[in-house]
């Protein structure tokens, strides 16, 4: 067993990727509503502030900002991912691979949606948190999937434009960085 480390901050900002199981599966944006209530009942019992989040067909992307004294993004995760899978098991919604269950994942009940874990990045400083913010906003394009970040309607920079945080023309895409799972 790997010896798995995380840098844990209370009240830090924290750039994540989670992916499903399947990287050709599309579920995520097809039954976005179970994630989104996933989601919402998640940060009602461990309340965090969602600075970004972009749901794409297989995986997403989030900037989260922990209250003060709170460091655990890991148990807000593993209940987003179980809330979700039961969300779409129960609705008899097909679209994961179950082949994709290896032994271990059968061994601990593991439905194989999602990947095992997820990727995670403290935020070091304004410009690192500018750069991932604008990663979130981009990635729709980076993707293919539209020709603008406006135009992907699974994106936070909805939000932020009707906030008046961010230009509704904003069509930057940070190049500088490591961003992602690698």
């Amino acid at each position: 067993m790997s010896n798995y480390r995380r840098i844990r901050i209370p009240g830090a900002k924290y750039f994540f990727t989670v992916s499903l199981a399947d990287r050709s599966s599309g579920l995520l944006t097809r039954e976005v509503a179970h994630l989104r209530a996933a989601f919402a009942m998640t940060q009602r019992e461990r309340p965090f502030w969602c600075d970004a989040f972009v749901v794409l067909p297989d995986h997403l992307h989030a900037i989260w900002t922990l209250p003060p004294g709170d460091a655990d993004y890991s148990t807000r995760w593993g209940a987003i991912k179980a809330r979700f899978t039961r969300g779409v098991k129960a609705s008899g919604v097909v679209g994961w691979n179950p082949t994709l269950r290896t032994d271990s994942k059968i061994a601990k009940g593991d439905a194989g949606i999602w990947q095992r874990r997820f990727w995670e990045h403290t935020i070091r400083d304004e410009q690192d948190y500018r750069n991932h913010m604008a990663y979130c906003w981009g990635n729709p394009v980076k993707h293919g999937l539209v020709e603008r970040p406006t135009d992907w309607p699974y994106s936070s920079i909805h939000r932020d434009i009707r906030a008046g945080w961010v230009d509704p023309e904003w069509s930057g895409m940070v190049t500088e960085g490591t961003f992602g799972e690698p």
